[in-house]
């Protein structure tokens, strides 16, 4: 895995800092706030709402942070489950400004080659620009193409195929179309959505189309059997901590330097993987002398399902990793290698 990850993540927001010089601050902020009201889930494939550079500027400087992290978050899964691989070539569909290409670089090291598929162009140009921008051979290297993300959709063959921030703007068949084509595509498939119910809906449609194409799901389930969570009751989510830039700030009337990112994601493969025993599955509960968990378990078994982990001091050294867990690790520890 690539040990440079804090390193990308500060020079994609130099990088997009950079983006806002010369962009007053009003026409950025009224940029965010429109685009945040009608780009997710409205947007026919062919009238991207993208307009312009000044669009896209805002919102990347707005979403690419957030984005980022959900995506290197859901990558760690992928890495963590098939340690000793990594992937030659992705292709990532509706890429858009290309924060999952700098994700992917953030975990594992190059080569690869890299090609970003999406339908707004100003998107790409300025993805393209960014990409300049950082040190990395494999980003500066990478192809950025136009192309309509839907049902007509053919992908080259690729190690790794990602689609994040996608599925939702999508009709139900274009949807299925483009995860089929990816189920084929790639030998690893990672799809990241926003960590709402009607997200983690769409991954888990995802999921069990990517299981009957024939590819083994390796996070964040600990298995291919069906998600336990009784639809309506409750929605398999995970948190990513991202830095608040001023814009982000403005837009949304807060002070705190950082926000958390809800996203669901499914990662699954055509090679070994070795998922986790067992996820956690919210926030740890820290009481006086006692942790509680909330765990996704094996499909058959002890633990199996949907269970309550209570960890007390008598646990010993568990104990002390429990108090050290985070929402979305595995459970209990392992030293993977």
């Amino acid at each position: 895995m690539n040990a440079s990850a804090p390193t990308t993540a500060e020079t994609l927001r130099s990088a997009l800092a950079r983006l806002l010089d010369g962009l007053p601050q009003r026409q950025a902020t009224a940029a965010v706030e429109r685009l945040i009201a009608n780009y997710r889930g409205q947007t026919p494939t062919d009238a991207p709402v993208l307009r312009d550079r000044s669009d896209v500027a805002a919102y990347a400087a707005y979403r690419m942070p957030a984005t980022f992290e959900a995506v290197r978050s859901a990558l760690d899964g992928l890495a963590e489950a098939a340690p000793q691989w990594a992937p030659a070539s992705h292709v990532d569909v509706g890429g858009g400004t290309g924060s999952a290409t700098w994700a992917v670089d953030a975990t594992w090291d190059g080569p690869r080659e890299t090609t970003v598929l999406d339908w707004a162009e100003p998107a790409l140009q300025l993805g393209k620009e960014l990409a300049q921008a950082s040190p990395s051979p494999v980003l500066r290297a990478a192809e950025w193409r136009r192309a309509v993300i839907g049902s007509g959709l053919t992908l080259p063959d690729a190690d790794l195929v990602t689609v994040s921030y996608v599925l939702g703007e999508l009709t139900p068949e274009a949807r299925r179309a483009v995860v089929a084509e990816a189920a084929r595509a790639g030998r690893a498939v990672v799809l990241i959505e926003p960590g709402t119910p009607e997200g983690y809906l769409r991954i888990r449609e995802a999921r069990e189309q990517l299981i009957e194409a024939g590819l083994k799901v390796a996070a964040p389930c600990p298995h291919d059997g069906t998600c336990p969570i009784e639809v309506g009751q409750d929605w398999c989510h995970f948190s990513a901590r991202v830095s608040r830039s001023s814009l982000h700030r403005q837009v949304k009337g807060g002070s705190l330097p950082y926000e958390d990112e809800k996203f669901s994601y499914v990662a699954a493969s055509r090679f070994p993987v070795t998922p986790v025993p067992s996820r956690i599955t919210r926030r740890p509960q820290i009481r006086k002398g006692l942790v509680l968990l909330d765990l996704c378990g094996p499909e058959e078994g002890p633990g199996a399902g949907l269970s309550r982990a209570t960890v007390t001091k008598r646990h010993g050294d568990l104990y002390k990793a429990a108090r050290d867990a985070d929402w979305g690790q595995e459970w209990p520890p392992a030293s993977r290698g």
